[in-house]
């Protein structure tokens, strides 16, 4: 490309003066427990209760929390792999909470997942050439120069080399089982990927690397990314903005700056607090907040805000009213009656 060419290519706007690509309102996902013999309903599990948030065009949402805090299972509801109790889902202006198998195919090239187990997420006894050009033969998508190239080609853009098309997934170790799911996910060119822990299974050694090819992929294909992590660090470096979960709710979203220099929840500056100084001669930047207590059961909630039953800051308001997520300042909701740093 010559100067004059790149030169005519317009910079891409900041991803907070884009439209919503997906609108996430009201979304819950409660599983229902049934007893005896003819299955009668005496409860549900609330993985997932009632959350809001937006994701802009070319920007990447970071999701925290605790273990089974519903993170994965709204992953699972927005890319439509399991159907919502209640709520709204759209994606790219359109209505897609409740699209049936046949409604969601042609939406599936624009939507896709990264899973966790880079080993369980692969066919076995499939090729790479077999598992990465799948998506090309589902929809029918024809490629200009055969199949065959355009698996290459995307095994070559995500780190891999071309030669590895006849190859098992048994044959590769777990950093680059990673880059062929990327590969497969990459295929239809989609417009975002939910990506559910992505690199919590690999070592740390290959972390950095998926981590950074991610970012590379986003800055060439102007991707928008769903990131599900429990790793602050992880986060961090790849987010644009951070929502965090408690017990299936959002309870706080923000700019990563912001929340990572004065977070507003007591629950998020717990986390925050717990993040480790790489330097051992440097003092460690928040005191460090033990939380007491275990995680209530999201089979029987608290009442009124969920992170009471551990909170240093509880008062009677928060057991009889569940604060709602609002605006503390420009670009930062909260969901807390008495929230941190808010001056």
């Amino acid at each position: 490309m010559t100067d004059s060419q790149t030169a005519t290519v317009p910079a891409p706007s900041p991803a907070s003066d884009r439209e919503p690509l997906l609108r996430v309102s009201g979304l819950t996902r409660h599983f229902p427990i049934t007893k005896g013999l003819f299955g009668r309903q005496t409860g549900a599990v609330r993985a997932v209760d009632g959350i809001d948030f937006e994701v802009r065009a070319g920007e990447t949402l970071g999701v925290v929390g605790e273990s089974g805090c519903g993170k994965s299972t709204m992953g699972r509801l927005v890319t439509r792999l399991d159907e919502p109790t209640a709520g709204k889902i759209e994606f790219d202006g359109k209505d897609i909470t409740h699209l049936g198998v046949a409604g969601m195919r042609p939406l599936r090239r624009d939507i896709q997942m990264i899973f966790q187990d880079p080993y369980s997420s692969l066919n076995p006894r499939h090729t790479i050439g077999t598992i990465v050009g799948a998506p090309f033969k589902l929809q029918k998508v024809a490629t200009e120069h055969g199949v065959k190239r355009a698996v290459q080609d995307l095994l070559e853009l995500c780190g891999l080399s071309p030669e590895h098309y006849n190859r098992y997934p048994h044959e590769f170790s777990g950093g680059q089982r990673q880059r062929i799911g990327i590969a497969r996910a990459l295929a239809l060119k989609p417009k975002m990927i939910v990506a559910d822990e992505p690199v919590s299974a690999l070592d740390v050694s290959i972390q950095a690397q998926v981590v950074n090819l991610l970012d590379d992929l986003q800055s060439e294909l102007g991707l928008t990314y769903l990131i599900i992590a429990h790793d602050l660090s992880v986060v961090r470096h790849v987010s644009d903005r951070v929502a965090v979960m408690y017990l299936g709710k959002v309870v706080e979203i923000a700019d990563r700056d912001a929340l990572y220099a004065s977070p507003m929840h007591p629950y998020t500056n717990a986390l925050m607090s717990a993040v480790p100084t790489p330097d051992p001669r440097r003092k460690q930047q928040r005191e460090r907040i033990l939380l007491t207590g275990d995680v209530p059961s999201p089979i029987n909630p608290p009442s009124g805000c969920r992170f009471r039953t551990r909170c240093w800051k509880a008062q009677d308001i928060c057991a009889s009213q569940e604060p709602p997520l609002a605006a503390a300042k420009a670009g930062h909701q909260v969901a807390c009656h008495f929230p941190e740093n808010a001056v």
